[in-house]
């Protein structure tokens, strides 16, 4: 068995703190840090941290696409990016310690080829039964959601086990491809079914009919809230408290925790709690969790089970 994890829209994310901002003057930063990026090269890093090797896959572009490939190099994470024209793309998260705000910019990606797509296909179709694939994240341009769908269908018929970690609603038609676990956010969830701030009941409902459709378990991050996981039983985990610093990383960072654990044969309570507490630790910091404060993290989690609703 081995683990595989799909960033079509790979990217490089700049973490810059500066104590004040104005307009149109020279803003002076007090921190910054490069991170090679995209969410399920996050994903890869945080199984690796976890001692579960993993391959990234995806498109990767010019000195940026490089950098990445580099980086993760460095972190003893063999990449086999499908190389392409242009640049991938380099992100900024700005946060303003004086107001405690946080401004997210985000580019475009490379423009991607048919040909392109399709060597990627290929290489979803050489993977093994019972292998693990993460797909996670937005679509450069050139590519139409309907790879979704080929990837659902491939990994079917392949017998691989396939995470969904996308914002796009065509998520919804490829439940029926009955993906291994789909890792939808509260937000998410409220675009897709026109809820206005929904209940943890409504969530739990919306989480159910998710996996009628196909899907084998989903895990709901409720951002400062906690998560929720559907499986065979409905578990609540409440999110510790702490100074939230990033938030870019944090729902990468709870699914590479859970599938860890998973793959370790814990329970899933302690998966969990587990990816709960890596999460926070992620949100709390400018980069990825180094798991030094998990375990305190997670003295603050509570497990419950709803049979009855909350």
């Amino acid at each position: 068995m081995s683990v595989y994890t799909c960033t079509m829209n790979l990217a490089i994310d700049m973490f810059i703190q500066t104590e004040d901002i104005e307009d149109k003057k020279v803003n002076r930063t007090i921190y910054d840090e490069l991170q090679a990026n995209g969410k399920g090269v996050n994903v890869s890093i945080i199984l690796k941290k976890l001692g579960i090797d993993s391959t990234p896959l995806g498109f990767k572009a010019g000195f940026t696409g490089d950098f990445i490939e580099d980086e993760l190099k460095k972190q003893a994470i063999l990449a086999n990016f499908v190389k392409v024209d242009g640049t991938t793309r380099i992100n900024v998260f700005t946060q303003v310690m004086s107001k405690n705000q946080e401004f997210k910019l985000v580019n475009k990606g490379p423009i991607i080829s048919k040909e392109s797509q399709e060597e990627l296909l290929k290489q979803f179709e050489s993977l093994n039964q019972d292998d693990f694939l993460i797909v996670s994240g937005s679509l450069p341009r050139g590519i139409s959601t309907e790879i979704f769908l080929k990837i659902g269908q491939i990994c079917q018929k392949r017998g691989i086990n396939l995470i969904y970690d996308i914002s796009d609603s065509k998520l919804i038609e490829c439940l029926v491809f009955k993906p291994y676990l789909i890792k939808p956010n509260d937000e998410e969830i409220s675009e897709w079914f026109q809820l206005e701030n929904p209940s943890l009941n409504d969530l739990v409902e919306k989480g159910k009919l998710l996996q009628e459709k196909g899907a084998k378990n989903v895990l709901i991050s409720l951002g400062g809230e906690g998560c929720l996981l559907i499986s065979d039983s409905v578990y609540f985990a409440n999110a510790p408290s702490g100074t939230v610093v990033n938030t870019a990383c944090a729902g990468d960072t709870l699914l590479g925790t859970f599938l860890a654990n998973k793959l370790k044969g814990h329970s899933e309570v302690e998966c969990l709690a587990q990816a709960v507490a890596a999460g926070s630790s992620t949100a709390f910091r400018p980069g990825l969790t180094d798991f030094t404060d998990v375990e305190l993290l997670k003295k603050q989690i509570k497990i419950k089970e709803i049979t009855d609703g909350l």
